[in-house]
C-alpha cells in the first residue's frame, strides 16, 4: 500500500520577483520528489498563493518534512 506525506507552502506576492522565487522553490521541491497537488490564492498574511504538495514515502526514504 502506498503511503504519502504532505507539505503546505505559502508564497506572499509582495514584490516583483515573488513568482520567480515561487517557481524556484517548487522546482527544488520537485527535485526532492514532491508533487504539487493544488495551488490556491490566499489572503492569509498578505495576498499570495498557497501550494499543497505530496510525495510518496518509500522504504528507503524516512518520512520528514523540511
Amino acid at each position: 500500500m502506498k503511503t504519502f506525506e504532505y507539505e503546505i507552502l505559502s508564497f506572499p506576492m509582495v514584490h516583483k520577483t515573488a513568482l520567480i522565487e515561487m517557481q524556484a522553490t517548487l522546482n527544488d521541491k520537485g527535485a526532492d520528489g514532491w508533487d504539487v497537488v493544488s495551488i490556491s490564492s490566499s489572503e492569509f498574511a498578505n495576498i499570495g498563493h498557497t501550494a499543497f504538495l505530496k510525495r510518496e514515502i518509500t522504504s528507503e526514504q524516512p518520512s520528514k518534512t523540511a
